[in-house]
């Protein structure tokens, strides 16, 4: 596919004070906007891939707004595939949104999200696959979320989906080619084989796709509320779940008024907890509203963790929480073990979950194993997973539609339908797979994707 037209521009680095800004300029101006921007008016190209430091000025005025390091990059072996510039400047948000300002001024656009990685693919640089890996990497919460990404950048979702292909392929064209001869049906081994390399690929292809359950959690994370009425120990039990003072603990009922998140990672997988305001019936104003808050961070979470109090029998306010929570997906704290009149028993009786778990808050006694019944509803027994995951939801969608397509074309073979009809879904197989690595993708759809990506990636 032939270069841009146009060349586009854009802080790559986060914004905000630091100690370099880095911005790029990406297109067949790149190295124009060089030469004017440290004023050199020589015709050769500088060396590519090498780094100097040079004075940056105003092309319209001649001051200078920068001593910066510069890097030019010759298509077509840069990042997009096009002519790349990159200026290394001081980290200062003014100096480089002048610099900015001063380099749109020559014919040059500010990019759109994720442009620079959009032309990289429209170039062949890399794949669609390595490119959402780009996104995934900068948005990882944790460490096995950042090696899934760096594992997709190296291009492994396409080798992994290579022997698929091949193999669709090759049944293609075996059935494509008894078209020629119409006279003769396929053996009735050859069906055979057909039918077992179809079915070795739907199970290949559905192992991958079940990945997505542990994958899609590495990915998008999950919202735990701590709920229970006023001094049942929440804001203590959201501190040692955190491992660190982040919620104020008082005696005084009521200290918590508002929702507190905070995030953390527990085996790999991103975690967002949410310590909330006391449930109970309230007339102060202040109260109801961090009550009506708390009822909607439960509404809004993946589990609810209630708390109880554990040295005490359940009053009204716990079981107001208990019904607030019934229908939806929690797990029950009994609080305060370390008390002498504690009873888990108890408590455990009333709510009809002996498998409540004993925790305190004081003496961390029982928090791994509230950590673990945290996670099992979402992990079912599957830890920290090795090897390639799925963690996007479009790449499980399509793999999904892959594995209908050719069980549909599987069924049609039992059935003896004519080889065009079964080709129907092997074609549509084969589509669904280069959609992934994007060889068959849209423009619209490939526009949706980079639209999530941040400007300057």
């Amino acid at each position: 596919m032939s270069l841009s037209a146009d060349s586009i521009v854009a802080l790559s680095t986060p914004p905000g004070r630091g100690g370099i800004g880095v911005i790029r300029v990406s297109g067949p101006d790149a190295l124009a906007v060089l030469r004017r921007m440290t004023g050199d008016a020589s015709k050769g190209e500088p060396t590519p891939n090498y780094m100097t430091l040079r004075p940056i000025i105003d092309p319209r005025t001649g001051d200078t707004l920068d001593q910066a390091l510069v890097c030019f990059f010759q298509a077509p072996h840069s990042f997009t595939g096009e002519d790349v510039v990159e200026f290394h400047c001081h980290g200062s948000p003014v100096l480089l949104r002048r610099i900015l300002d001063t380099i749109l001024q020559l014919d040059v656009r500010l990019a759109s999200p994720g442009e620079f990685s959009l032309r990289a693919v429209m170039n062949g640089r890399m794949q669609l696959t390595q490119a959402e890996a780009i996104r995934d990497l900068i948005d990882a919460q944790t460490d096995v979320a950042a090696q899934q990404a760096t594992r997709q950048l190296s291009g492994e979702i396409s080798h992994r989906l290579q022997p698929a292909k091949d193999q669709l392929l090759r049944i293609i064209v075996r059935l494509e080619s008894s078209l020629e001869f119409v006279e003769d049906d396929l053996p009735q081994l050859e069906q055979h084989e057909i039918l077992s390399a179809l079915g070795g690929l739907r199970s290949d292809l559905g192992s991958l796709a079940d990945t997505f359950v542990r994958g899609r959690l590495l990915h998008e994370g999950l919202k735990m509320a701590l709920v229970g009425r006023p001094n049942a120990g929440k804001s203590s039990l959201f501190n040692s779940l955190l491992g660190h003072e982040r919620a104020i603990v008082t005696e005084v009922p009521g200290t918590t008024r508002d929702t507190i998140s905070e995030p953390v990672g527990w085996d790999g997988i991103p975690i967002t907890l949410i310590d909330t305001a006391g449930m109970r019936a309230t007339t102060d104003q202040v109260e109801l509203l961090g009550v009506e808050r708390t009822r909607r961070a439960a509404a809004d979470a993946d589990l609810i963790v209630i708390v109880v109090d554990g040295s005490q029998p359940l009053t009204a306010e716990d079981q107001l929480v208990l019904d607030d929570a019934s229908g939806k997906r929690h797990v029950v704290a009994v609080n305060k073990s370390d008390l002498p009149n504690f009873s888990p028993q108890r408590v455990g009786d009333v709510i009809g979950q002996p498998t409540a778990v004993a925790v305190s808050a004081l003496t961390q006694e029982g928090i791994a194993q509230l950590r673990a019944a945290m996670l099992k509803p979402f992990v079912n027994g599957n830890g920290a997973a090795e090897g390639l995951m799925i963690t996007n939801a479009r790449h499980h969608d399509l793999l999904v539609r892959t594995i209908d397509a050719v069980a549909s074309s599987e069924t049609l073979i039992h059935e003896r339908a004519s080889e065009e009809i079964i080709l129907v879904g092997l074609h549509q197989a084969l589509e669904f797979l280069g959609e992934i690595t994007g060889e068959t993708t849209t423009e619209e759809i490939l526009g949706q994707i980079f639209s999530t990506f941040c400007i300057g990636k």
